[in-house]
């Protein structure tokens, strides 16, 4: 008898075990049901119109359910993605996600791009860049990735000359000429249309643009291309994300023909479909 005795008691502890790891699988899970709503973290404008179209006129049919959370600044989304609080966010483009995933250790994916808000040259003070004054007080945003884009965008137009080389990291340290000795001041890309009252001009991110009421298309001084544009915007989540039908739900629908004739009618030209 003593010999049997260790023998059941170890095979009632591993009949005890499997019911147990069973039991923990049935009442934990590790997928999200999936007719469960997906939740997504978007800037208001356009990000969160163009998702608004989709939950209004799309999605149901597809059999998504949307949630929708505006965001107005550009780290909360991907602070809210990487805690749970998300399934996916849209609002921001690669450089500025690579940007982030460096700095911060997130690990998420993009997915395919979906628009391009193109970046603007505004002023309330001159008609146009070659009217710019001497000394004059030019702000652009602050984020490493977008003040890079803003001094590419003022390079390509001659206002200044970037170094060789300088990409799109580049920074008021590669400006090699300066000719009307323009100040940069950098800004939080929120607050770039409210700066103008106070500068003589500023690089305004397309969403802000939008959302203070300007037109890209016609009020900008100048405006990004399109084409080649490594600025697209698109649907990020957490890796692995990419696998959830929900997510790939969206994401046929957001490169839907129906999505780009409605950024099309919309926007005319301040927000460019990427696909």
């Amino acid at each position: 008898m003593r010999r049997t005795i260790p023998t059941l008691i170890a095979t009632t502890a591993l009949v005890l075990g499997l019911a147990a790891c069973g039991s923990g699988a049935e009442d934990t899970g590790t997928s999200t049901p999936t007719d469960a709503a997906l939740k997504v973290g978007v800037s208001p404008v356009p990000h969160g119109e163009i998702l608004t179209y989709v939950k209004d006129n799309l999605a149901e049919k597809a059999g998504l359910k949307l949630e929708i959370v505006e965001f107005t600044d550009y780290v909360q989304p991907n602070r809210a993605l990487a805690d749970g609080q998300l399934d996916a966010n849209y609002f921001q483009h690669v450089p500025y996600l690579d940007e982030e995933k460096a700095a911060k250790g997130y690990k998420f994916t993009a997915l395919k791009p979906v628009h391009i808000e193109p970046l603007g040259v505004y002023s309330k003070k001159v008609d146009s860049l070659a009217d710019l004054p001497n000394k004059g007080v030019v702000a652009i945003p602050n984020d490493p990735s977008n003040s890079g884009r803003a001094l590419n965008l003022l390079a390509a137009n001659g206002v200044i000359t970037l170094k060789d080389g300088a990409g799109v990291k580049a920074t008021t340290r590669d400006i090699v000429d300066n000719p009307k000795q323009l100040e940069f001041r950098e800004l939080e890309a929120a607050q770039l249309p409210r700066s103008l009252d106070d500068t003589a001009a500023s690089v305004i991110n397309g969403n802000y643009a939008i959302d203070a009421g300007l037109t890209p298309a016609t009020d900008a001084l100048a405006l990004e291309k399109g084409a080649d544009n490594p600025y697209a915007n698109l649907v990020v989540v957490r890796d692995g994300g990419d696998s959830d039908p929900r997510v790939q739900k969206l994401e046929e629908l957001l490169h839907s023909p129906e999505v780009k004739t409605f950024i099309e009618g919309k926007y005319k030209g301040s927000v460019v479909a990427a696909f």
